[in-house]
């Protein structure tokens, strides 16, 4: 019997399955109410039912538990019986794993007993390891006696046999074998990624220092000869002995033979070759120079300066000079003997003298990078060893480099080269630059203008200044002298960019701010509430001192502070003209033009697109030209502003005076007393005007103020005034006469032409005050040719011959005629 039918059995039986049955039973049996007679034998049979169903519930109930019993011992005998054969079977598993491990050798576990298995391995591996390195040893071991070989068999070549294919023949069998291992050993792979096996490379780098060792057993004879002609010092060869000639240019020609069985049989190849590397006789010759000059600008001595780099630059030049003539005359002839026609000794030999600077830039430079001075006085000697190599002669073509064809980077390169070292030589200017600009700005006599240039740098004969602007310009200039020498236009045009435009652009806006503070001082809220804007000093509660602004922005004082920004933007603004002229900036600009990584650069400077026919049709200081120009302008309108505002303030009181019914003109000489300040003003601005700026300033300054004034006049004293009476109209023509006498008389003749040129601003308004006092006949003629059915050349001529001018219209002449009172 299962666990499950167990359950069932002892489940309590279900009421509801009771009640459903006994419904479905009584449903069977009464149909009708007269089944309900047979209920009491019915109710008999159920009681006697239920009795026999009680009797054998007991008896299955004893036999349940019995049963229950019975199935608790067997089910506690087969479970004790599974613990035995479960721990039987770990046992087993235990023993399995420990025979298994017993089996297999085991090399990290030092408390496992040997085995025969583990033994056999390791003898294997060691019998491996044994074979390869013995085959390693044995390829270096051949390697190294084919090295000797090869060498042994040069040095034992008689110094007068001829150096021939089959004295290298040892040297060949060396290449052949490193190429064979080459060949063989394929290259492996690492984490690293593919990799050459270190015996190839070692084998290579053997046929490299074989053929070193090579060269070196050829070049002592040939250092042992020329020690002989007293090298390294000036060769005089006509004077040396025969033989040391002829063991000379022997030993000369060995080399030259050695380096074209190299050049053969490819002994170097060309990725191994360095700066260094040139025609085998000429390397050795450098040898001793490279050791004196080591000897003495790269030990503890005197002349290792790190302040004193011209000396060694000197040095190297003096070596490539004194030696030129035993190069041209001598070597130059040996080497075309031997095949090397297109070698230029005297090239050649200065090039392997470039790496001894090379090296002494490569270790002095970081040491000088915190010493901006030291630094760039370094580069600046570099240039100029470059330059004076350059006007020797001396070139890339004709030598043994290997971008023999391009054009030399110099020595300067080594430097310039790097863009940490050019980034901080340009820093170092800028701030040198930037230091010399704001002394300029800030000394005393900064805006003191002054005309005294005796060399007429700006190029204009009556061009005055300030000292600042000149100082300006000077230190432009000496920052172009600076970086003028520099080869690469990239590296020109970064120093134009942050070094030099700078200098410009702040100075502009030095300029420039001035000008708002006089405007800002002059402003109508600062007349309207005098003192505003004054400067208080105070000390005590009740001690103060005052600086009235408007002092210093009226009257000379002003205009004369106006002028200094003036002259100021206009020297400097002619300055750069000159400058974009010369030659070294119109070949910047057109480097500029045709490289595109420039013009972005200038582009991105500029803050705005330039396009190429805009780059094309431009000059380096166009645009800050324009902008000086704009200031230009700008600072003429102040002045015209200030003149003229000033001027017609004192007119206010005059026009007054004139416009009042009472008012009645003097005499023909009196001359009203409210006119005579204003007139006076004029001619105090004029005076000072001429004396400061140059002649067509002047004349373009006078021109605008005198037509703004006469303009004024004309509206205030003739077009909008009442009727005037013939009496005021004299008196207008003389105040008329009377300005332009003033102002002729404050020019002084600065404009050239006599009045003539000086009534040209002012002839509208005189024409108007000559029609205005004209009388009699003359006007009545006037009168009728402008109202009448006159044609316009006929009134011009009319207008002309009467007035003597004709700058007004028909309308305003009869506007003009209509104020007369007769």
């Amino acid at each position: 019997m299962t666990s499950q039918q167990i359950i069932d059995l002892l489940a309590p039986p279900s009421t509801k399955d009771a009640n459903q049955d006994t419904v479905l039973f009584l449903n069977s049996k009464f149909h009708s109410l007269e089944d309900l007679d047979g209920l009491e034998t019915l109710l008999q049979d159920a009681e006697r039912r239920d009795n026999e169903l009680a009797s054998q519930f007991s008896s299955s109930e004893t036999e349940l538990k019995a049963l229950i019993k019975e199935s608790k011992g067997s089910a506690q005998s087969h479970f004790e019986t599974a613990q035995e054969l479960s721990l039987q079977r770990h046992l087993l598993a235990d023993e399995l794993e420990e025979l298994y491990q017993k089996l297999l050798p085991s090399f990290d576990d030092e408390q496992v007993s040997s085995s025969l298995l583990k033994d056999i391995e390791i003898l294997h591996r060691n019998l491996t390891e044994l074979e390869d390195i013995k085959g390693y040893v044995q390829i270096i071991e051949h390697g190294l006696q084919l090295s000797d070989v090869a060498t042994q068999e040069i040095r034992s070549l008689p110094p007068s046999s001829t150096i021939t294919i089959a004295s290298i023949a040892k040297f060949q069998n060396l290449q052949a074998f490193a190429s064979k291992v080459s060949s063989a050993c394929s290259s492996v792979s690492d984490a690293a990624g593919k990799q050459t096996l270190n015996v190839v490379v070692f084998l290579n780098k053997l046929v490299e220092r074989t053929w070193s060792n090579i060269k070196k057993v050829v070049s002592e004879r040939l250092l042992t000869a020329a020690e002989q002609l007293h090298w390294p010092m000036p060769v005089d060869y006509v004077t040396a002995r025969q033989n040391e000639r002829a063991t000379f240019e022997r030993a000369f020609i060995s080399l030259l033979e050695l380096q074209k069985l190299g050049d053969q049989v490819n002994a170097i190849p060309a990725e191994s070759l360095t700066e260094r590397s040139g025609l085998y006789p000429l390397e050795v010759l450098v040898q001793p120079v490279a050791l004196r000059f080591k000897y003495h600008f790269e030990g503890t001595r005197q002349t290792n300066r790190p302040d004193k780099p011209e000396w060694y630059f000197t040095h190297v030049l003096n070596i490539a000079h004194d030696h030129r003539a035993f190069m041209e005359a001598i070597v130059q002839r040996l080497i075309s003997s031997a095949g090397f026609d297109d070698i230029n000794a005297w090239r050649e030999f200065t090039r392997l003298l470039l790496p001894l600077l090379s090296r002494k830039l490569n270790q002095s430079i970081p040491a000088l990078l915190p010493h901006p001075s030291l630094f760039a006085h370094t580069i600046y000697q570099a240039l100029s060893f470059d330059s004076s190599l350059v006007e020797e002669g001396f070139e890339l073509t004709g030598t043994c480099a290997k971008d023999a064809d391009e054009k030399w980077p110099g020595i300067s390169d080594v430097i310039l080269g790097r863009d940490d070292w050019f980034g901080a030589w340009l820093e170092g200017e800028r701030a040198f630059t930037e230091g010399q600009y704001h002394e300029i700005i800030s000394s005393s006599d900064a805006w003191k203008i002054t005309d005294d240039d005796p060399e007429n740098q700006s190029g204009n004969l009556e061009l005055k200044s300030t000292n600042s602007a000149r100082r300006i310009k000077d230190l432009v200039e000496q920052v172009t002298d600076r970086y003028s020498p520099l080869p690469s236009f990239v590296h020109r045009t970064r120093f134009l960019l942050f070094v030099q435009l700078p200098i410009l652009e702040n100075y502009r806006d030095r300029i420039s701010s001035s000008l708002d503070a006089f405007e800002t001082l002059s402003s109508a809220l600062v007349r309207a509430v005098p003192g505003a804007l004054s400067v208080t000093l105070g000390v005590k509660d009740d001690t103060s001192v005052n600086v009235d602004t408007r002092r210093l922005t009226t009257g000379v004082e002003g205009v004369q502070r106006l002028c200094k920004a003036l002259v100021s933007c206009r020297f400097v603004e002619a300055a750069m003209e000159g400058w974009g002229e010369e030659m070294f900036f119109v070949e910047l600009w057109n480097a500029i033009s045709d490289q595109s990584d420039l013009r972005a650069m200038i582009q991105d400077k500029l803050a705005s697109p330039v396009s190429i026919a805009e780059v094309t049709q431009s000059t380096v200081f166009k645009d800050q030209v324009e902008k000086y120009q704009q200031m230009g302008r700008r600072a003429e309108d102040i002045i015209v502003q200030q003149v003229c505002v000033e001027v017609e303030a004192g007119l206010k009181l005059h026009l007054s005076a004139i416009s009042s019914p009472e008012y009645a003109p003097g005499d023909d000489i009196a001359v009203s007393q409210t006119l005579l300040a204003p007139i006076a003003l004029l001619s105090t601005h004029l005076s000072y005007l001429k004396e400061t700026l140059p002649q067509h300033i002047v004349t373009v300054l006078y021109r605008r103020i005198a037509s703004r004034l006469s303009e004024h006049i004309l509206q205030r004293q003739i077009l909008y005034r009442g009727a005037v009476t013939l009496e005021q109209g004299k008196g207008i023509l003389a105040e008329c006469e009377l300005w332009i006498e003033t102002c002729h008389m404050g020019l002084g003749g600065a404009l050239g032409g006599g009045r003539n040129r000086v009534e040209v601003p002012w002839l509208k308004l005189l024409q108007a005050a000559r029609l205005i006092a004209s009388e009699g006949e003359s006007r009545d003629r006037i009168s009728d040719a402008t109202s009448g059915a006159t044609s316009q050349d006929d009134w011009e001529a009319t207008i002309t011959d009467l007035v003597g001018i004709c700058e007004l219209s028909r309308e305003e002449v009869g506007r003009i005629l209509r104020r007369q009172q007769l």
